[in-house]
């Protein structure tokens, strides 16, 4: 059975990294889903947060060919583990009168997100929530205002939950 996948890889900060782990997956015909990287506070060290849906088998052969790579520090897989997940996402909305602001604002106040930009008739939207969550805000902008949606999503970065004893 096919499910949402969720590794977090440290790897070596050098040219050529996100190339060869991103080759990895098209080599084998397996598609990314989301896909984001950056530097950690060892600036030689970046963490990629990658997901993928796949089976039990395909994914443990993803975790065992990321494991041999040289580059790969530590593989961490996040499916089934308790983690803080969020992305970032930007909707840009066009040709608002002020009615359509007005529902805008009104969203976002129940979404928890914020209006970073305004303009006579454009708003800009900031939200960083989980995937789900995005979505659900996506698809009301976009069934709400149609064509007049722009969106750009970053990919979700991810962190293990504190466990007891850390509290």
């Amino acid at each position: 059975m096919k499910k949402r996948r969720w590794i977090s890889l440290l790897v070596e900060n050098e040219i050529g990294v996100l190339a060869r782990v991103s080759g990895l997956f098209s080599g084998k015909s397996y598609n990314i889903d989301t896909l984001s990287v950056g530097t950690t506070e060892d600036e030689t060290v970046s963490r990629m947060t990658i997901s993928f849906t796949s089976d039990d088998k395909t994914f443990e052969q993803v975790k065992k060919q990321l494991n041999r790579s040289v580059e790969v520090i530590k593989v961490v897989d996040f499916s089934d583990a308790p983690i803080h997940l969020k992305e970032l996402m930007f909707i840009r909305v066009t040709s608002c009168s002020g009615d359509d602001k007005a529902e805008i604002f009104r969203i976002t106040d129940v979404f928890g997100v914020k209006v970073i930009d305004c303009s006579r008739n454009t708003v800009l939207v900031e939200s960083v929530q989980t995937e789900k969550r995005n979505n659900d805000l996506a698809g009301l902008l976009v069934k709400l205002f149609g064509g007049r949606v722009q969106i750009v999503r970053g990919g979700c970065v991810g962190i293990e939950a504190l466990t007891i004893t850390e509290r």
